[in-house]
Parts: structure tokens; C-alpha cells; sequence
């Protein structure tokens, strides 16, 4: 699945301190070979370089 900026999503990162939380996408970077890595804000900070696979939306 794809976002876009100002999606709601949940981080699914055991690594992360968010890992678990609602967050907004704020940023969305493609490199070259198409795939995408975002930067998700949270209410007490933000995670950046986040894989589309970490991620699955919120509702």
C-alpha cells in the first residue's frame, strides 16, 4: 500500500520508541528504484526513513 502525506498510520517497529503508535505521514521520498521512505510524526517526536512495510494505516 502507498501513502501520501497527511495519512494517518500505525508504526509497526519493535525497534522504534513509537513502535505501536498513530502517526501522520509528514514527508514521502522515492529514490531512485521507486521505492518510498517517510517521515511519520508523532505527539512526542518523529520517526524519519520509515519503510513502507513498517507501516499500515490507521483508522
Amino acid at each position: 500500500m502507498t501513502f501520501e502525506e497527511d495519512d494517518l498510520v500505525i508504526l509497526n517497529d519493535e525497534h522504534s520508541e513509537y513502535d505501536g503508535e498513530e502517526g501522520t505521514i509528514t514527508q514521502k521520498v522515492e529514490n531512485m528504484f521507486g521505492d518510498a521512505t517517510y517521515t511519520v510524526s508523532f505527539e512526542e517526536g518523529q520517526e524519519t526513513g520509515v519503510p513502507e512495510d513498517a507501516l499500515e494505516a490507521a483508522e
